[in-house]
């Protein structure tokens, strides 16, 4: 899998578990968005982190 593709998954990955954390304490749609956010740049980190580790880069 290539760099792009690491990151990417990461991306949607994070996103996406990061929007479903404030479903367990019946957080606001601001918290949703927070959430989200931060576990999408957290993806993109882990995936970068990925890419370099497998030499995708």
């Amino acid at each position: 899998m290539s760099g792009r593709g690491l990151i990417w998954g990461g991306m949607i990955v994070g996103s996406t578990v990061g929007s479903v954390l404030p479903y367990f304490w019946n957080g606001g749609a601001f918290s949703y968005l927070l959430w989200s956010a931060a576990g999408g740049i957290a993806g993109i980190w882990v995936g970068f982190k990925l890419a370099k580790a497998t030499g995708a880069f």
